[in-house]
């Protein structure tokens, strides 16, 4: 091999790496955003069953079915704990039975994606809106 084939070579070796660096970047980071995300959701769909399984009694109040799902929500971590939207129906109707309903409205962002996502393509907006997610638990009304 000559000194210029070796050269040229290390140069397309460098070009390689540099546009395939930031897309295994964006698909890493898109792994770990995705699997917060999924965390996220898991935590909120445990928080409505507690809610849920707290709103059947009749002796609670909304207050305190609201305040319940509020600590479930913080101790699995997550932020925006304050900023979810609880909403109690406890006049679902299943059948000949009543039932509570609890719907958790969060907000989640992704905090790296939308940095990441310019680096493969600079006007990319991936990543960079709110997403609500939403839980939904229903229980049976005590008699």
């Amino acid at each position: 091999m000559t000194r210029h084939s070796v050269r040229n070579q290390r140069g397309a070796a460098l070009i390689e790496t540099a546009i395939t660096i930031p897309i295994v970047l964006l698909i890493c980071v898109a792994i770990f955003e995705f699997g917060r995300a999924y965390q996220t959701w898991q935590v909120l769909t445990n928080a409505a069953r507690e809610g849920a399984r707290v709103s059947v009694i009749v002796s609670n109040t909304d207050e305190q079915v609201t305040d319940i799902v509020r600590a479930y929500l913080t101790s699995g971590r997550l932020t925006g704990a304050n900023t979810a939207d609880i909403r109690i129906n406890r006049s679902v109707q299943i059948g000949t039975k009543t039932a509570s309903q609890i719907t958790i409205d969060y907000p989640f962002d992704f905090i790296v994606l939308n940095p990441v996502a310019r680096l493969v393509v600079r006007n990319s907006n991936t990543g960079a809106s709110r997403l609500t997610m939403q839980a939904v638990a229903v229980m049976r009304n005590e008699i």
